[in-house]
C-alpha cells in the first residue's frame, strides 16, 4: 500500500471536455452563453436597482427578491465567464484550486437559493394568512436575520460537501466530462472509495432541499386554505397573484432538480446531465427576473415610472 501511495501523482489540473468538441458549435455556444449572461446581469441588476429606487418596493418581499437577484448574478458569474473562455480556447484546463473554488461557490449559492425560496414562501404565508401581524413578524431585523441565515446556512452546509470531496486523493484520470466542476463528476475521478463522501453529500442534499421544500409546501397549503375562504373571485385572484411569480420560480427550481436527480441512472447519460445542467445553471438565473417582472404589476409599474423619469429628465 505504501508503495502504491508513493507512486501516486496528485492531479494539479483538470481538463473540461465541455459541451461540444466541434469548433463551429463552440462558437455558437459562446454567443448563446454570452447573450444569456448579459441578459442575466441586466435583468437582475435592474430588479436590485428598481427595488432600491422605488419606495413602494421597500417591503420584505422585495428585500428577499433583491437577495435572490444578487445571488443569481453571483451564481452565473461563478460559471459562465470560465465557460466563455473555454469555448474560445483549444486547451480547456482548470487548475485544482480553481476547480475547488468553482465547485464550492456554485454549490453554496445553489443551497442558499433553496433556503431563500423557503424564506420567501414564509413571507407570503405571513402576508396572506396573518396580515395584521405582518409588519411585526416581518420587521427589518427579522428580514435581515432570515436572509443572513439563508446565506450562512448555504455556505456552511456546502463546506461539509466540499471538505469531504476534496479530501479524497485525485491521482489518475483528470478529464471531466462536463463544462464545470461539480461534486458528482469529481467523485468519478477519485482514487479512493467514495461511499462515505456520497453518503454525506446525500444527507446534506436531503436536509438542504427537503427542509425548505416542506416549509414552502406547508406555507402554500395555508395560503390556499386562506384564499379559498375569500368569497369574491376577484379577491381570490388578487391575493393569489402576489404568490404566482414565487410559485413559478419554485416549480421551475425544484422541477429541474427532481428531474435531474430522481431519475434512474440507467435512463440517462452524462451528456444528458450536461444539457440539463445548462438549463438550471445558466438559463434559470436569466429566467427568474423575467418571471418576476412579467407577472408582477408593482415591478412593472416601478419600471414604467423609472422609464418616464428618464424620458422627462
Amino acid at each position: 500500500m505504501n508503495r502504491e501511495h508513493k507512486n501516486m501523482t496528485t492531479v494539479s489540473e483538470f481538463i473540461l471536455l465541455g459541451l461540444s468538441s466541434d469548433p463551429k458549435m463552440q462558437i455558437f455556444l459562446f454567443l448563446v452563453f454570452l447573450i444569456i449572461y448579459m441578459l442575466t446581469l441586466l435583468g437582475n441588476i435592474l430588479i436590485i436597482a428598481i427595488t432600491r429606487m422605488d419606495s413602494r418596493l421597500h417591503t420584505p418581499m422585495y428585500f428577499f427578491l433583491s437577495n435572490l437577484s444578487f445571488l443569481e448574478i453571483c451564481y452565473s458569474s461563478a460559471i459562465v465567464p470560465k465557460s466563455l473562455v473555454h469555448f474560445m480556447t483549444d486547451r480547456k484546463t482548470i487548475s485544482f484550486p480553481e476547480c475547488a473554488t468553482q465547485m464550492y461557490i456554485s454549490l453554496s449559492l445553489g443551497e442558499t437559493e433553496c433556503l431563500l425560496l423557503g424564506v420567501m414562501a414564509y413571507d407570503r404565508y405571513v402576508a396572506i394568512c396573518h396580515p395584521l401581524r405582518y409588519t411585526i413578524i416581518m420587521n427589518k431585523k427579522g428580514c435581515f436575520t432570515m436572509a443572513g441565515a439563508s446565506w450562512t446556512g448555504g455556505f456552511l452546509m456546502s463546506l461539509i460537501d466540499s471538505v469531504f470531496t476534496l479530501r479524497l486523493p485525485y491521482c489518475g484520470p483528470n478529464k471531466i466530462n462536463h463544462f464545470l466542476c461539480e461534486i458528482p463528476v469529481l467523485l468519478r475521478l477519485a482514487c479512493a472509495d467514495t461511499q462515505i463522501t456520497e453518503l454525506v453529500v446525500f444527507v446534506v442534499a436531503v436536509i438542504i432541499l427537503l427542509i425548505p421544500f416542506f416549509l414552502i409546501l406547508i406555507s402554500y397549503i395555508h395560503i390556499i386554505a386562506t384564499v379559498l375562504k375569500i368569497r369574491s373571485a376577484e379577491g381570490r385572484y388578487k391575493v393569489f397573484s402576489t404568490c404566482a411569480s414565487h410559485l413559478l420560480v419554485v416549480s421551475l427550481f425544484y422541477g429541474i432538480i427532481i428531474f435531474m436527480y430522481m431519475r434512474p441512472k440507467s435512463s440517462h447519460s452524462q451528456d444528458d446531465d450536461k444539457r440539463i445542467s445548462v438549463f438550471y445553471l445558466v438559463v434559470t438565473p436569466m429566467l427568474n427576473p423575467m418571471i418576476y417582472t412579467l407577472r408582477n404589476k408593482e415591478v412593472k409599474g416601478a419600471l414604467r415610472k423609472a422609464a418616464m423619469r428618464k424620458i422627462f429628465a
